[in-house]
């Protein structure tokens, strides 16, 4: 049977446009990240060093990565990559525009773009899990159940209270053919959120019952 990826993805609904957005994933990988627009015009200080040209360089990536947010969110996809490309130009090391960026990516089913950004995301954040969630649902389109589930297994322990996370690990080892961890995976996801289909309809595919 083959278990398209958009199954784990409990919920989710279209943004407008022309490349729609999982409203899931632009909350784990925005909204999870979000910036706080009051630390990047702090008040003056007349004894602090006036800002150079680098600090100035990742300010303004800041401001471009605030709009690309708000534009992917309101479904304008073309005008948010435009403004998450500046702020990467700008500032390389922005980990939240690679990770929104990737994220269009992915709506576009641009896989392996999606996954380079993700990949880049995840060495600037480690500890954080929303570069490798992406990053595995990237992988799960392009049939790479084994590194999508290296990936989860991380994420998992990252977040282990993100219920969207267990249930795409599950579908991963579903892929694989491991019962056992798919069912444990789907078990913990319906565990943290009990109305969660997808969780639910992957138990009952490998045989589990819910807890």
């Amino acid at each position: 049977m083959t278990i398209p990826v958009s199954s784990c993805l409990s919920g989710a609904s279209l943004f407008g446009g022309r490349a729609a957005v999982p409203i899931v994933l632009i909350a784990i990988a925005l909204g999870g990240c979000s910036i706080n627009l009051g630390s990047l015009s702090p008040e003056p200080d007349s004894k602090a060093p006036k800002a150079g040209p680098a600090d100035a360089a990742v300010n303004d990536a800041h401001t471009h990565t605030t709009r690309g947010q708000v534009l992917a969110r309101s479904g304008k996809t073309e005008e948010a990559l435009a403004e998450f490309d500046k702020a990467i130009d700008l500032d390389p090391n922005n980990a939240q525009a690679l990770n929104g960026r990737g994220l269009l990516y992915q709506a576009e089913k641009q896989h392996q773009l999606a996954i380079d950004d993700f990949t880049a995301a995840n060495g600037l954040t480690p500890q954080q899990a929303e570069p490798l969630l992406g990053r595995a649902i990237s992988y799960l389109a392009l049939d790479k159940a084994r590194e999508a589930a290296a990936d989860l297994d991380e994420a998992v322990q990252a977040d282990p209270q993100n219920a969207q996370i267990w249930t795409t690990r599950g579908l991963a080892y579903e892929r694989l053919g491991d019962k056992t961890k798919a069912a444990d995976s789907y078990g913990h996801a319906i565990e943290l959120r009990p109305k969660d289909e997808a969780a639910r309809s992957g138990l009952a595919r490998v045989g589990g019952k819910p807890g």
